[in-house]
């Protein structure tokens, strides 16, 4: 079960969404020190202590993140920070 899972409905497409992906996943890289790869339409990325998946299609997307043992103490400023990211590239429908 993740420790994040953020999902909501979006109006860019498949091409707008997986571009909205990279920039996220760019993002959050710099911030949190992530890399990932592209399975199909999932960006799963992981470091020490993080893993997740970011799943797009052409109208939803959805964010997993597991959390370390360490990293759990910080969780609510974690999700704070992936939420405001989410907002800005993922308009609501």
């Amino acid at each position: 079960m993740p420790d994040i899972d953020i999902s909501r409905e979006h109006s860019l497409g498949l091409a707008g969404a997986r571009a909205a992906a990279e920039k996220l996943a760019a993002d959050l890289g710099k911030r949190f020190g992530l890399a990932g790869e592209w399975r199909g339409n999932d960006l799963e990325f992981a470091r020490p202590g993080v893993s997740g998946k970011l799943s797009v299609s052409d109208t939803h997307v959805r964010l997993e993140v597991a959390l370390g043992f360490m990293l759990k103490a910080m969780k609510g400023s974690i999700e704070s920070a992936v939420h405001h990211e989410v907002e800005k590239l993922f308009p609501r429908r």
